[in-house]
């Protein structure tokens, strides 16, 4: 019996040139069961896209009418960050979580990131790919190094001890989540909104390992050696000068 069980989880999707793949995540997304029978909100926000990401969605929308699904769209590109701010915004769950329009998480691993919060011990669950047994892709080594390396920056001045701070999943308690004033509009936002929830009081952050299936950039990944210089700058923003 789940202490904590509540009645919808609010799935938030950036989507930019995501044309082709796009069916795929919502296929995954909408199969997936949620444990304590949470019903699931899609929240897909279009970053400007130049190619058929609007098409393909409201195509998806048309053929899948029982999933509840909202879509906006950024009439100038913003970056992934800002489509996370309107995103989290629009929830109406209880919880929200982060779901990458790629291939690169399994939507299946939801209910892993649930289980801490329906049994009553977690406000925020991040999804690590640095714990745990589950498969993850061999990739760029470098990639990993300066993941870890930004997240031992981050813990730094967040006390907290976390493996994987840049990871897509993160779920929220959504109320706590709105309360945050996130400002960063790329992928700043990771650093930003992990060291405003640790401020939080009485916050209760939890930790589970996921699988990861990345993907190279001929495949389609957009982050890049400069986003980790952003990330780094952010780290000490949040975490010193802006407190």
């Amino acid at each position: 019996m789940y202490t904590n069980a509540f009645h919808t989880l609010s799935i938030v999707i950036p989507a930019y040139n995501e044309g082709p793949n796009i069916h795929l995540i919502l296929d995954k997304v909408r199969k997936v069961e949620l444990i304590a029978g949470i019903e699931k909100e899609l929240i897909i926000i279009d970053d400007c896209s130049s190619d058929n990401t609007i098409e393909a969605i409201e195509a998806y929308m048309t053929a899948h009418p029982e999933l509840k699904i909202s879509l906006s769209k950024h009439d100038v590109n913003k970056g992934k960050g800002a489509a996370l701010h309107t995103g989290i915004a629009q929830a109406s769950g209880e919880y929200l979580i982060i779901q990458d329009a790629d291939l690169e998480y399994d939507p299946e691993e939801y209910n892993d990131l649930l289980k801490p919060v329906v049994n009553g011990f977690a406000d925020v669950v991040y999804g690590s790919r640095f714990m745990g047994s589950n498969p993850h892709r061999i990739l760029f080594f470098w990639h990993t190094v300066g993941n870890k390396f930004l997240t031992l920056l981050s813990n730094i001045f967040t006390n907290l001890n976390l493996t994987d701070m840049e990871t897509c999943y993160k779920l929220f308690d959504t109320k706590k989540v709105q309360s945050l004033k996130l400002k960063e509009k790329r992928f700043g936002f990771e650093p930003e909104v992990t060291a405003k929830i640790s401020r939080l009081p009485k916050i209760r952050i939890y930790e589970v390992g996921i699988s990861y299936y990345g993907r190279t950039y001929d495949e389609g990944k957009k982050i890049g050696w400069k986003d980790g210089f952003r990330a780094i700058y952010c780290i000490l923003k949040y975490g010193i000068f802006s407190r």
